[in-house]
Parts: structure tokens; C-alpha cells; sequence
């Protein structure tokens, strides 16, 4: 079993940036996919963006071009770089992890404000 956690969150103004970190414990091993997702009250989670036990990374389209997702195998830990944040970026942002199928272990979140 793999515990998440989520770090790296707090109030932002309009236009700068944040870089999250998602640190894997327990089974650790590295061959698993992170993805990351967010929510804002009274809306369901949404796909932000995702990076493959092979490296390979996909994002929502709504990101794309603004943030970047990557891995450090060897500290067991997954970064999402958000640059030019927009306050429609302000949500509870989550990792979480997949070996075959569905995410199946989830960190507690963690929350991006972006101020205008």
C-alpha cells in the first residue's frame, strides 16, 4: 500500500506560481501513475494532469501550456509546477496513484488560492 501526501499549497496572486510535491510511502516502488486532480465546492473532482510509470504525461486541456508535471523516482515523490495561475485555478488539488485500473490510493489535498 502507498500513502500520499500533498505539500506545497497556499495563496498565490493572479500570475505566479506554485510548485506541489506528492510524496509516495510504503510500497514504494516506482511503477505506478501519479495524477492530479482538483475540486472546488460543490463541483465534482476534475483531471489536471497525469504522469505514467514510464514517464509519459498527459494534462487537461485547461493547464496545458501552464503547468508541468514530473517525477523523481528516486525520492519517491511526483512535482506539479503551476505557472501563470489564473483564480480559476483556486480548488483543493489531490494526488493519486494507479498500478492497473482506477486511482486507488489518494493524498488528503492540499489548497491553491489565486487572488486577482
Amino acid at each position: 500500500q502507498v500513502q500520499l501526501t500533498e505539500s506545497g499549497g497556499g495563496l498565490v496572486q493572479a500570475g505566479g506560481s506554485l510548485r506541489l510535491s506528492c510524496a509516495a510511502s510504503g510500497r514504494t516502488s516506482s511503477n505506478y501513475n501519479v495524477g492530479w486532480f482538483r475540486q472546488t465546492p460543490g463541483k465534482e473532482r476534475e483531471f489536471v494532469a497525469r504522469v505514467s510509470a514510464s514517464g509519459s504525461k498527459s494534462y487537461a486541456d485547461s493547464v496545458r501550456g501552464r503547468f508541468s508535471v514530473s517525477r523523481d523516482n528516486a525520492k519517491n515523490t511526483v512535482y506539479l509546477q503551476m505557472n501563470s495561475l489564473k483564480p480559476e485555478d483556486t480548488a483543493v488539488y489531490y494526488c493519486a496513484a494507479s498500478w492497473v485500473g482506477s486511482w486507488s490510493a489518494w493524498g488528503q489535498g492540499t489548497q491553491v488560492t489565486v487572488s486577482s
